[in-house]
């Protein structure tokens, strides 16, 4: 089954000290103020952080689900069609997303298990 708008806000937000704040006429997703994940108004796609070249890998890989446009070209954004993923997977993608912004501590508490 694809993955929805509400499926992006119910896993980012369920992680530890993730919060919603709009910026750029988006709904951008935050862990201590970290931009991990932003979504458009008419949220047919999701923007979300990975660690280098992995944007760009996925992108190559499967053109159909994923890209990297021009304006993140300098970045390590790529851009997922949420009916083209299931649920799964991007969970998988908002959580490494919000681990590489979230500080130290709080990606070790959530590791322990004790922030899940």
């Amino acid at each position: 089954m694809p993955a929805t708008p509400d499926d992006v806000r119910a896993i980012a937000l369920a992680l530890p000290a993730a919060t919603e704040r709009p910026a750029w006429d988006m709904a951008c997703l935050r862990v201590r103020d970290k931009v991990f994940a932003s979504m458009p108004p008419e949220e047919d796609w999701v923007a979300i952080r990975l660690s280098p070249g992995e944007n760009t890998g996925l992108a190559a890989e499967r053109p159909e689900v994923f890209s990297v446009p021009h304006h993140y070209r300098n970045s390590t954004m790529v851009v997922v069609q949420l009916a083209a993923i299931d649920r799964a997977e991007l969970a998988e993608l908002l959580t490494e997303a919000w681990r590489q912004r979230a500080p130290a501590r709080l990606r070790a508490a959530f590791d322990a298990g004790s922030e899940r």
